[in-house]
């Protein structure tokens, strides 16, 4: 199915609307948020000392954490430079020791030892939360924390501390329970971008386009694999349009990450003999590396694929995308929010709702060889486009 030029831009026009937030209660509500400074500013006559931690690296954590330097250079906290070369596109410790050791600034300093990473270890999740919370309780060396992800979101979204912490590039923080709702993240001292519809516009910006019966997702069915994927909302989108989900599940959580891997994979082969279509959601065993694996048995199919994630997936072969090419809109809502909170606002008290500009990313080798001609509305309307596919 193809849509023509009026339709399209009617879809693209119901993407880009943003939601009629609802106010927030009088008590942490966002009325002073507006007047809340952000000027560069000094603690107590000192740098401000920020800490870091992730469950392992993923290039949007990568993206964001640039995107946020960047804009604290913007706004004055940091010093204008060059952000280093960094050859793995998911890597984020060579730009932490780099904004540690190398960017200049009057007012903050990244603490190069106050960086976790559990690498993707569950065993070191734990250690490393209980490490990183007893330090922000006893040695009290650490004024704002950056929690890269669900995993880290989770860990520090508690009254464990009280150290204010902004938490960034989660799949869906109210699902995964980091915060209790949009509006509210029920912790004085958390904050956490959300974004409730995106997925929902995702699916149904796909199912526009390809209006298929069925249609394919891999993830944990478990609390937290729901979380971590944000399926709740495929099948939220399901009931509404009158198509299926088939799903196939590939558990991570007491799983080996080589076996998860080898899950994954047999799950979309799987999946290519029964959907029409595959929504590719957040798993913490799929990265750029394993699409290599996963899209051949699609592509052979003919089935059209979505991915959740960054737009990087479809420069790497997968159809579709919503873009993310451009982070630095993240960069200034992260800015902004970390500027405030140094100035005196509680985290509570700032948004959380962040809408991305609706943009769409497209690979047409992957189009040709699945026998899809997308029109030239779908083309014009892309931010992205990709002839090849990337190895």
């Amino acid at each position: 199915m193809l849509l023509t030029r009026k339709s399209f831009t009617i879809l693209l026009l119901l993407l880009s609307t943003l939601f009629i937030s609802t106010p927030l209660h009088h008590v942490y509500g966002a009325e002073n948020d507006d007047i809340v400074s952000t000027t560069p500013s000094l603690n107590q006559g000192k740098k401000w000392r920020i800490g870091y931690i992730q469950g392992g690296d993923y290039e949007s954590y990568q993206k964001t954490l640039a995107a946020i330097a960047t804009g604290l250079m913007e706004y004055g906290w940091i010093t204008k430079a060059q952000l280093p070369h960094i050859p793995s596109s998911k890597d984020t410790a060579v730009l932490w020791h780099w904004l540690a050791t190398q960017a200049e600034s009057d007012f903050l300093e990244f603490v190069d030892h106050a960086r976790y990473d559990a690498e993707w270890d569950r065993k070191k999740r734990v250690l490393n939360k209980t490490e990183f919370i007893n330090r922000l309780n006893f040695k009290k060396d650490i004024d704002l924390v950056l929690a890269m992800g669900t995993w880290a979101g989770q860990d520090l979204a508690n009254n464990e501390h009280h150290i204010p912490t902004i938490i960034c590039s989660t799949t869906d923080p109210i699902a995964s329970g980091i915060i209790k709702s949009a509006e509210d993240s029920g912790f004085d001292h958390i904050n956490a971008k959300v974004d409730p519809d995106r997925h929902r516009r995702q699916v149904r910006l796909f199912h526009r386009i390809f209006n298929f019966k069925t249609l394919g997702v891999v993830y944990e069915d478990s609390q937290e694999g729901r979380g971590f994927s944000g399926v709740d909302s495929v099948y939220e989108v399901a009931d509404q349009l009158h198509f299926e989900v088939i799903k196939c599940e590939a558990a991570f959580a007491k799983t080996e990450r080589e076996q998860a891997k080898r899950d994954v994979v047999n799950c979309y082969k799987k999946l290519a003999d029964e959907v029409e279509a595959v929504y590719i959601v957040r798993h913490p065993a799929v990265n750029l590396k394993l699409l290599k694996k996963i899209l051949p048995p699609l592509i052979e199919h003919k089935i059209p694929t979505f991915a959740q994630g960054l737009s990087s997936e479809v420069q790497h072969g997968v159809l579709l995308s919503m873009s993310l090419a451009d982070f630095s809109y993240l960069g200034d809502f992260y800015t902004t929010t970390i500027a405030k909170i140094l100035n005196g606002a509680k985290p509570r008290q700032l948004k959380q709702l962040f809408q991305n500009p609706p943009k769409i990313a497209i690979n047409l080798k992957t189009a040709q060889l699945i026998g899809y001609n997308p029109s030239v509305d779908i083309v014009g309307a892309a931010d992205e486009i990709y002839t090849t596919i990337e190895k």
